[in-house]
């Protein structure tokens, strides 16, 4: 079996992602009650405090949960995740990812992934991404990456319902080609 760190402490330039902790929830929380930042995602509630409570609680289990501070202010930003990591396919998925929407449309998005597939592709050779099938937004985002769509399943977040999303993948040679 691989043996890696999926909750490292990673930064660059612009901002730091730090292992996600139980105390952070009020932080998360208050960034994350905004509807405009789920409106596309298909569980459009994340922003009430019941469902919010479930995504965070499975962010603390899955064990491989982020904030992301901005190292500017110091503030925290949103947060992100590395998640089902399979050996046998050699493969690790990127999300759940969130921003408060004073930094959408900034870079940093970016900037976050390309920090975390620098990272892990060290350890596996492909990275997913589940998007939901209305999420345009997150669909043109992980297109900008390199992300290309390698199927359509059903997927149940933590304690939610079913939802057919899309799924992304980038291959480490495919990284490393476009980022050079």
């Amino acid at each position: 079996m691989t043996n890696f760190n999926i909750q490292p402490i990673l930064e660059n330039e612009k901002v730091s992602l730090l292992p996600l902790e139980e105390n952070d929830f009020d932080g998360m929380y208050s960034i994350a009650s905004d509807p405009k930042i789920w409106e596309q995602h298909p569980n459009k509630d994340r922003w009430q405090k019941e469902e919010f409570t479930n995504f965070f609680e499975g962010a603390i289990l899955s064990k491989g949960a982020f904030k992301i501070i901005d190292k500017r202010t110091n503030e925290m930003i949103g947060g992100t995740r590395f998640y089902d990591y399979n050996e046998e396919e050699d493969l690790i998925f990127i999300g759940y990812t969130f921003f408060t929407r004073t930094y959408w449309g900034t870079g940093i998005n970016p900037s976050v992934k390309a920090m975390m597939m620098n990272y892990i592709f060290q350890y596996v050779s492909r990275v997913g991404f589940h998007v939901g099938a209305g999420n345009i937004r997150s669909q043109i985002a992980v297109g900008r990456i390199g992300g290309e769509k390698t199927a359509e399943r059903e997927t149940a977040y933590f304690k939610e319902k079913s939802q057919i999303n899309y799924i992304y993948e980038i291959t480490r040679s495919k990284w490393e080609s476009i980022n050079l």
